[in-house]
C-alpha cells in the first residue's frame, strides 16, 4: 500500500527542504486567498516549485481555502487558471463557489481537495462530497480512529487526508468566529488573530472564579505517531503535518521523523531514496506538549499553563547558589552552552546556559529558582546546529547499460533515455578504459538527483577520453530528466455532479459569502437562510466557537448544572453552552 506524507511550506525554499526530507507532497499558499494570509507566494515561485517537485514525482497542492467575496470572484478564477497552467496538482478549497465553477467549466479541470475548513466531521457531509465527484477530503482533527475507519468503509473510493502532527485549533475548523467578532480578523479569510492562545478566566453564575487568568482555550500539539500503523491499516491515504508558518528546521525535522515512521508500514507515493543526514526527534522541535487528541477517546489535550514551547523534561534543580545552579539531570542528558532552559511548567522562568563547569551551570539571567523545580530544555543548541548544517538529499537510482554503441539509462520508475556513442576506436588498454567509464558513469547528474546503482557493459566499449565520457553522461541524464517530467501526469478533476445536501436549510455556519456559493447549495436542494458571519452577524444564539475541548471535563465537573462564562482580560463575559450528549462546548456571543 502507498500512502502520502504531506508537508507544509511557507515558501519555495522550505517546500524544497520538505521534499528533500521525504515529503511526497507539499501544500503551500499562493499570493492570496489562502487560510494563512502571511504565507503567500508568487506564481513564478510556485512554477519553479512544481518543476522541482515533479522531478521526484512529488506533488504540489495550493491553498485557495478562504471564503470569497462577490467582487473577488474574477480574481480567484484568474488565479486558478494560472495555477492550472503551471501544472499544480490540486487546490485545497473551502468556498463552494469553486465547485460550481468547476461544474460549469468556468475554471480549468484542476483537481479539488476539500479543506478541513469545511468542518469535515460528519459522515453525511463527507459522503456528500464523494457523491459530487471530489477525490479527496481533509478530515477534521477531532475524529477518532473508529470514525475515520467508518468513513473509509462508507466511501472506499474517496481519499482521506488526516492530520498527524502540529498545532491544534481549539475550534472545529471553519467554525471559529471569535477572532472575527473581537477584531474583524476572520479565520475563514486567513487572518486569525489566535485569541484562543490568550489568557481567560472561568466564572460561574455566582461570580466564583473556577480558573483565573489562564490559557484555558490553549491545546497541546497533535502527535499521532503512536497510531500511524493503525491509520495506515484503516485506509488513511495522506498524512498531513500542520505548520505553514514554521521554519525550515521544523519542517526538516518533523518530515524526516514521519518519513522514517511511515516507511515501516507503507510505500511512498513519490520516488527516490532519502538521505536525511541526521536523526529526527520531534521532542526537540517547537511544541506545546503532545496529545493524541481524540484518536483513541478523550484525553487531557489542553495546556492551561503556556502557549509557548517550554521544552522537553530533562531533570530537576538540585541546589541553588548565587551565581549558578546544580541540576539533577536524566540519564543521557548533556547540556551545552547556549542551551535554552525553562524552570517550572508555565514557561515564565527561562534563561540560556552561559557556561558549565563541572556540575555548576551558569545562567544568562538571575531567576527566583528553588530546589526541586522542574527543568525543561526548549533549545538544544547542538541539535539545532546539526539541523542547520545538514542538507537532506533525495536520490533517484539509475541503471546504466552500454551495448552495441548505445548508452542507456533506466531509473527506478522505469523511465529511460538512450544516447548514441559515436566513437568506434578500439581501446589500447581495455581495463583502464572500462574503469574510467565506470567512474564517469557513477558521478551524479541533473543537479545531483541521479545516483548510478548498476553499470553493465554488454559489448566492446570503444575508447573515449574521460571528458567525452562525462559529456555523454551529462547528455544521458539531461534526457532522462526530460523524459521523467514528460511522463509525469497531473490528475484532473472529475466532473462535478450535483447531489442532495444533507441539510435543507443553512445558517451562517456554512460560511456562504457569495452568490455563486449560494447557487451551488440551491442546486443541491438547500436554502441559504443566513450568509456568513463575516457578512452579517446574527442577533441571537451565535456560536463564536464550537469545540470538542470541554472546560467542564477539564475541571472534572461534568455533571454540574452551573452556568459558566469565559471572561477575557477586558472583562467581557462569553456564555459557555455544553452539549453533553456530543461532549462538545460552544463559546457564545456575549449578551448586550
Amino acid at each position: 500500500m502507498k500512502t502520502e506524507l504531506l508537508a507544509p511550506a511557507k515558501n519555495i525554499e522550505i517546500a524544497k527542504v520538505a521534499i528533500d526530507s521525504g515529503a511526497d507532497a507539499v501544500y503551500i499558499g499562493a499570493c492570496s486567498f489562502g487560510a494563512r494570509s502571511k504565507a503567500g507566494n508568487s506564481i513564478e515561485d510556485l512554477k519553479e516549485l512544481v518543476k522541482y517537485a515533479h522531478k521526484f514525482y512529488a506533488k504540489v497542492y495550493v491553498t485557495v481555502n478562504t471564503i470569497i467575496k462577490n467582487d473577488e470572484i474574477p480574481e480567484v478564477k484568474l488565479l486558478i487558471k494560472k495555477l492550472y497552467d503551471i501544472k499544480v496538482d490540486a487546490l485545497i478549497v473551502q468556498d463552494m463557489a469553486i465547485l460550481k465553477w468547476s461544474k460549469d467549466s468556468e475554471i480549468p479541470p484542476i483537481q479539488l481537495h476539500i479543506s478541513t475548513q469545511c468542518d469535515n466531521r460528519d459522515l453525511e457531509k463527507i459522503s456528500f462530497f464523494s457523491k459530487l465527484g471530489i477525490s479527496r477530503v481533509v478530515l477534521a482533527r477531532e475524529l477518532s480512529l473508529k470514525q475515520i475507519e467508518n468513513i473509509k468503509k462508507e466511501n472506499p473510493n474517496l481519499e482521506l487526508e488526516c492530520f498527524c502532527h502540529g498545532a491544534l485549533c481549539v475550534s472545529y475548523s471553519g467554525q471559529c468566529y471569535l477572532s472575527q467578532y473581537i477584531g474583524g480578523r476572520s479565520a475563514n479569510r486567513g487572518e486569525c488573530a489566535q485569541p484562543c492562545r490568550k489568557k481567560y478566566s472561568i466564572v460561574d453564575s455566582s461570580g466564583n472564579k473556577l480558573i483565573e487568568n489562564k490559557h484555558v482555550l490553549c491545546l497541546k500539539d497533535f502527535n499521532a505517531s503512536d497510531y500511524i500503523e493503525k491509520m495506515v491499516k484503516i485506509g488513511v491515504n495522506s498524512f498531513k503535518i500542520e505548520g505553514r508558518l514554521k521554519d525550515a528546521n521544523y519542517v526538516k525535522n518533523v518530515v524526516g521523523y514521519y518519513r522514517k515512521l511511515l516507511d515501516k508500514y507503507s510505500e511512498k507515493t513519490s520516488s527516490g531514496e532519502i538521505d536525511l543526514g541526521f536523526e529526527p526527534d520531534v521532542n526537540k522541535t517547537f511544541n506545546r506538549g503532545y496529545t493524541h487528541y481524540f484518536l483513541n477517546g478523550r484525553e487531557k489535550c489542553f495546556n492551561f499553563d503556556s502557549p509557548k514551547f517550554v521544552g522537553e523534561y530533562i531533570g530537576k534543580i538540585d541546589k541553588v547558589f548565587d551565581k549558578y545552579v546544580v541540576l539533577n539531570l536524566k540519564d543521557g542528558i548533556n547540556l551545552s552552552k547556549q542551551d535554552g532552559l525553562c524552570f517550572g511548567n508555565d514557561g515564565v522562568l527561562g534563561a540560556y546556559v552561559n557556561n558549565i563547569i563541572g556540575n555548576k551551570v551558569y545562567l544568562s539571567s538571575t531567576l527566583p529558582l528553588k530546589k526541586g523545580m522542574t527543568v525543561l530544555r526548549n533549545l538544544d543548541s547542538l541539535y539545532i546546529k546539526k539541523l542547520e548544517q545538514t542538507n537532506p538529499k533525495r536520490n533517484i537510482f539509475v541503471d546504466i547499460e552500454f551495448e552495441q554503441g548505445m548508452l542507456k539509462a533506466v531509473d527506478s520508475d522505469g523511465n529511460f533515455a538512450n544516447v548514441l556513442i559515436e566513437e568506434t576506436e578500439h581501446a589500447k588498454n581495455i581495463e583502464k578504459n572500462i574503469d574510467n567509464f565506470k567512474i564517469s558513469m557513477s558521478k551524479s547528474g541533473a543537479d545531483g538527483m541521479f545516483k548510478t546503482k548498476n553499470i553493465s557493459i554488454n559489448s566492446e566499449l570503444p575508447f573515449m577520453p574521460i571528458s567525452k565520457m562525462n559529456e555523454y553522461r551529462r547528455s544521458l541524464f539531461e534526457l532522462l530528466l526530460k523524459n521523467r517530467i514528460e511522463n509525469y501526469k497531473v490528475q484532473l478533476q472529475n466532473e462535478i455532479k450535483y447531489s442532495k445536501y444533507y441539510k435543507s436549510e443553512l445558517d451562517y455556519r456554512e460560511n456562504v459569502f457569495n452568490s455563486d456559493a449560494e447557487a451551488f447549495y440551491n442546486c443541491c436542494s438547500s436554502k441559504v437562510c443566513e450568509y456568513a458571519l463575516e457578512k452579517n452577524v446574527p442577533q441571537d444564539n451565535v456560536e463564536l466557537m464550537r469545540t470538542k475541548h470541554c472546560i467542564k471535563y477539564a475541571l472534572n465537573i461534568c455533571k454540574t448544572p452551573d452556568k459558566l462564562f469565559l471572561v477575557d482580560e477586558k472583562n467581557v463575559y462569553y456564555p459557555l453552552v455544553f452539549d453533553c450528549k456530543k461532549c462538545e462546548m460552544a463559546v457564545m456571543k456575549p449578551a448586550k
